[in-house]
């Protein structure tokens, strides 16, 4: 059993801690009386939402006794275990206090979290929850859980909270900062929004920190992976494949070229282990059969700065998964968002919205092969789905194009941003 007292010095640290903190305010609404398991890839900022939240509680007039925060990667929980559980309960309340608002940070790493959790809920206490595995939302653990709680997935900066980062307020820019704005945006382009990554000097460093923590703690170590290089190879193949779906059964043979021996099901693990650690998102072709769907995908990586870290700088690659990882932060991850595979090409599409969307790093005029391939793209797409907004991102251009009857905005990727 934890000792109490040093449950005590930690939930006393950690009030001073969090009051400590300075944070970038960012864009996401903690539901009064609710309880709400965010998820999402290590560093994209999850432990921070809770300290946000924290804070303004304190600053609406509850106190501490209403309020208990723990970390369970602190190391001095090491040997934490399903029924200490209460021990903090019963801690929280030796200190003063009544019954809390519970923050739970990286709680998975706690074998039997969800009975405590389903507990808490059926006594009517107001829980938020972090994590960094999606094993966490398994079939089982949501069993348990038993619909009381609103998952959130939990993303790196989106380019307006990368701006307000950086003292730039995107929702009411000057003439003078737009020249800030573009250089603002090529580096989120190259390097992405992991939140910490503005903080550090070094941030090829940083992204190689954050990336062999996921790739050895949370993937490697955590399943028990013995076949570590081909592991590696299937990142590097994938980030360098990232506007081309990809079958399973190529991506094998591809691997295999390395002479690395690994089988089919041993690779759809690995892509399926780096998916559940949010490193990875699938998207499927809204015009194939349900095999082709599941086997016959595109792979985008959670933040552009791992693409960066894994491959040499494609700019429209990285333009292509900047705009696919802020759809399934807009429209969310469960078959909301596809590509469009039939007769034609269209690189996005939401069904739901009626919304196509192509992206072209740089359009040229009307008669180069871009520009053809783009536009007719969207314009055979409208012949099969009665899709109205039609859309090609581009890096910096603007313009209104109509083509066959259809109209067609052309947006540079930094306004198109800016609407979230």
């Amino acid at each position: 059993m934890v000792n109490r007292e040093t449950l005590k010095e930690i939930l006393l640290e950690n009030r001073k801690m969090i009051q400590k903190v300075k944070l970038v305010k960012r864009d996401f609404t903690f539901y009064d009386n609710f309880r709400q398991v965010l998820v999402g890839v290590r560093r994209s900022g999850k432990s921070f939402l809770l300290f946000q939240r924290v804070q303004e509680l304190l600053s609406k007039g509850h106190g501490w006794d209403e309020i208990l925060y723990l970390n369970f990667e602190d190391d001095r929980l090491i040997g934490f275990e399903v029924q200490d559980f209460n021990e903090i309960l019963v801690v929280h309340e030796e200190m003063g206090g009544v019954k809390p608002m519970l923050f739970l940070d990286e709680v998975q790493n706690i074998s039997g979290w969800e009975k405590f959790a389903r507990r808490l809920a059926d006594q009517d206490y107001i829980v938020n929850i972090t994590g960094s595995n999606a094993q966490m939302l398994s079939s089982d653990v949501a069993t348990t859980l038993g619909g009381r709680y609103m998952v959130r997935h939990v993303f790196p900066f989106s380019f307006p909270e990368f701006l307000l980062a950086d003292g730039i307020n995107p929702y009411c820019l000057t003439s003078e900062d737009y020249a800030g704005v573009a250089d603002r945006m090529d580096e989120y382009l190259r390097f992405g929004g992991f939140p910490e990554y503005a903080t550090f000097p070094n941030k090829r460093e940083y992204l190689l920190s954050v990336y062999q923590k996921i790739y050895l703690g949370d993937i490697a170590a955590r399943y028990n992976v013995e076949n570590k290089i081909a592991l590696r190879l299937m990142f590097l193949k994938l980030a360098e494949s990232v506007m081309q779906p990809i079958a399973l059964t190529r991506l094998t043979n591809m691997l295999a070229s390395t002479g690395t021996k690994v089988s089919k099901n041993t690779v759809l693990n690995y892509a399926e282990y780096a998916r559940d650690a949010f490193l990875i998102f699938p998207i499927k072709n809204y015009a194939d059969h349900f095999t082709g769907r599941e086997t016959n995908r595109k792979y985008y990586f959670v933040d552009n700065g791992i693409i960066s870290l894994l491959t040499f700088s494609n700019r429209a690659a990285l333009l292509e998964n900047m705009v696919a990882v802020t759809l399934l932060r807009r429209f969310g991850m469960d078959d909301n968002v596809f590509f469009y595979h039939y007769n034609t090409e269209v690189d996005f599409v939401v069904p739901e919205k009626e919304l196509a969307i192509q992206v072209c790093y740089q359009l040229d005029d009307e008669s180069g092969s871009a520009f053809l391939r783009e536009t007719q793209g969207l314009v055979k797409l409208c012949k099969r789905l009665p899709y109205n907004d039609l859309r090609i991102i581009t890096y910096n251009e603007d313009r209104e194009l109509e083509v066959d009857g259809r109209y067609i905005s052309v947006m540079s990727v930094w306004k198109w941003l800016l609407e979230e």
